[in-house]
């Protein structure tokens, strides 16, 4: 897994635009822009505008259809911080288990 991805997919995740856009991609299968942007507050080079930080971070590719680009969810990059997110929720998942053992073994909290 590589950190730089994974820092990626979080820095183009953390604005809820691109959230959005993420959601709406993925409830339709593809979409182009101009489609993004009849549903949204904002115009169509803004949807653009976040399409290509989306793209970037591999969260979405396009591919060009005649005049327009139709974009789709790439779920890997997704995967990835997934899974780094698991790792790390494990880690301290152990840490948790061991102070409670420690705990535990010093006859339990205070009252």
């Amino acid at each position: 897994m590589d950190a730089r991805s994974v820092d990626r997919v979080f820095a183009a995740l953390g604005d809820p635009g691109r959230r959005e856009l993420v959601r709406e991609i993925s409830a339709r299968g593809s979409a182009t822009a101009t489609e993004l942007a009849a549903e949204l507050p904002v115009t169509r080079q803004a949807v653009a505008k976040q399409l290509a930080a989306l793209a970037e971070a591999g969260l979405v590719a396009g591919v060009r259809r005649g005049r327009e680009t139709r974009y789709a969810v790439t779920p890997e990059p997704l995967g990835e911080a997934m899974a780094w997110m698991a790792a790390v929720g494990a880690r301290w998942d152990e840490r948790l288990e061991a102070l409670r053992e420690h705990l535990s073994g010093q006859g339990g909290p205070r009252t």
